[in-house]
């Protein structure tokens, strides 16, 4: 049961009201709360409060943490948000229900052979470089036509484009480009948007928003 004074409820009042603004309905916009680096500790209250989705960076940790949480809160659905190695796709492809670190044509290759190994087919949101930054990982965008049509050879489901914009500069263009992207290419999702910004996301299309220090606090060093 959500209570009516907990950072969940001040989190979703948000996203209702910026959804009101933009004349959208709240249903949506997915809110993956991003629970890396916290113990299981830290994320039962969301879950007796009734969220059930969540974001995790690395494989090993949410390995470590959430079987026995599902177990205990049936009906989480897992997202990756961080950067997935191709040696880790299996356990990615088994573990998790949406993931939004597509970046690469390796990847493809290692998640479709992964999707055919478990037989789970794993909606992915392809990461997209839009401020052009390597580092970030995410796929230049000029490779993106290429790589959204060897996904879709692979029979890799795309649930839509995904991007973090650079830090400390005024992120609403970086988001109108990925919708624009995402319309240019037929896709409907779009992963934007963190706790610093994810109204501005919302007014310009955001499906999914994945907040953490909004609904945690600081992270844990």
């Amino acid at each position: 049961m959500e209570k009516a004074d907990t950072p969940l409820a001040q989190v979703r009042s948000n996203i209702a009201l910026v959804c009101k603004r933009a004349r959208r309905d709240p249903g949506e916009v997915t809110l993956v709360a991003v629970s890396k680096r916290h113990e299981a500790a830290a994320i039962k209250p969301l879950l007796l409060e009734g969220h059930r989705h969540f974001g995790e960076n690395r494989v090993q940790e949410a390995q470590e943490k959430w079987p026995a949480l599902r177990e205990a809160h049936p009906g989480v659905q897992l997202h990756l948000v961080g950067q997935l190695q191709s040696n880790k796709a299996e356990d990615a492809a088994a573990l998790f229900d949406v993931i939004h670190s597509l970046d690469r044509p390796s990847l493809v290759k290692a998640l479709a052979k992964a999707f055919d190994k478990t037989g789970r087919q794993v909606p992915c949101f392809v990461q997209v470089d839009v401020g052009d930054e390597p580092q970030k990982g995410g796929c230049p965008v000029g490779e993106l036509s290429a790589l959204i049509k060897e996904a879709r050879d692979a029979e890799i489901p795309l649930a839509g484009l995904m991007c973090l914009p650079p830090a400390e500069i005024e992120p609403a263009p970086f988001f109108a480009f990925l919708d624009k992207l995402a319309r240019d290419h037929g896709l409907e999702g779009r992963s934007m948007g963190m706790s610093g910004d994810y109204e501005t996301a919302i007014m310009l299309g955001a499906t999914h928003v994945r907040v953490g220090t909004a609904l945690f606090g600081e992270r844990p060093s």
